[in-house]
C-alpha cells in the first residue's frame, strides 16, 4: 500500500483519481484549502487535509509531504488572474518541488499539459500565456529537481467518461483534436504511479486508440 498525496485535492482530476487510488488500498491524503470541500473529497476515500500552499513557505510544505511515497500536483488557480496563476501554477508548484525534495519524497506526478515546454509559442497577449509560462517554469525545475518524476500532459480536458484508451503524442496535432476525458487523466496518473520507469518522462497524450496500460507500459 502506498501512501499518495495530492496537491489540489478538490480538482475535478484529484477528485476522479483519490477513489482509484483508495478503491485499491493506498492511503490518500488530498490537500485543500476551502474547508467546505473536506466532505466531497472525503468521499472518495481520501483524507482531508486544509492547507494553503500557495502561502506556505517551502518548509511547511515539506511537513504536509513527510511520510508520503508520492506526490501528485493537480492544483491551478483557474485561469483568469495572471498574478493568482504565477503564484499557484508556477510559485507554489517549485516550492512543493523543493518541499518533496526535503522531506524525502522521492516520487513527483506532475499533471501539466500538451505543449507544455519553454518554447511553448502561445503569443504574449494571449489570455493563455500567463499559464503557459507558469507551467514551464514549474516543470523545468522538477525536471532539474534530483526526484523520480513524470509530467502527464493530457490535451483539453472534457467531463466524458472514461474510455480507458489514449494516444501519447510528441507534440500537439497541427489540426486539434486534442480532447480528453479528465476520467482518462486520473487513470494515466494511477497508471504512471504503478510504472517507475516512467520516471523521467514526460507523457504527452489525448485520448485515442491504445489501451492506458499499454500506452503507458511502453514509455521506456
Amino acid at each position: 500500500m502506498a501512501q499518495v498525496i495530492i496537491i489540489g485535492g478538490h480538482g475535478k482530476v484529484a477528485l476522479l483519481l483519490a477513489p482509484l487510488l483508495t478503491e485499491r488500498g493506498d492511503g490518500v491524503t488530498s490537500i485543500i484549502r476551502n474547508p467546505d470541500h473536506a466532505p466531497a473529497v472525503e468521499a472518495t476515500g481520501a483524507r482531508a487535509v486544509v492547507a494553503d500552499v500557495e502561502s506556505l513557505d517551502a518548509a511547511a510544505i515539506a511537513e504536509l509531504l513527510r511520510g508520503h511515497d508520492a506526490v501528485v500536483w493537480s492544483a491551478g488557480a483557474g485561469g483568469g488572474n495572471p498574478a493568482r496563476t504565477r503564484a499557484v501554477d508556477r510559485d507554489a508548484a517549485i516550492r512543493t518541488v523543493d518541499a518533496a525534495e526535503s522531506a524525502g519524497v522521492r516520487r513527483f506526478v506532475m499533471v501539466s499539459y500538451l505543449g507544455a515546454r519553454t518554447d511553448h509559442g502561445v503569443p504574449a497577449d494571449s489570455t493563455f500565456f500567463p499559464y503557459a509560462e507558469a507551467k514551464a517554469a514549474a516543470d523545468e525545475h522538477l525536471r532539474a529537481s534530483s526526484l523520480e518524476w513524470t509530467i502527464v500532459a493530457p490535451g483539453g480536458l472534457t467531463l466524458e467518461e472514461p474510455s480507458g484508451r489514449i494516444d501519447v503524442v510528441s507534440a500537439p496535432p497541427a489540426s486539434g483534436g486534442t480532447d480528453t476525458s479528465r476520467a482518462n487523466v486520473a487513470h494515466v496518473v494511477r497508471a504512471v504511479l504503478d510504472a517507475p520507469a516512467t520516471a523521467g518522462r514526460m507523457i504527452e497524450f489525448h485520448d485515442g486508440d491504445t489501451p492506458i496500460a499499454e500506452a503507458i507500459g511502453a514509455q521506456r
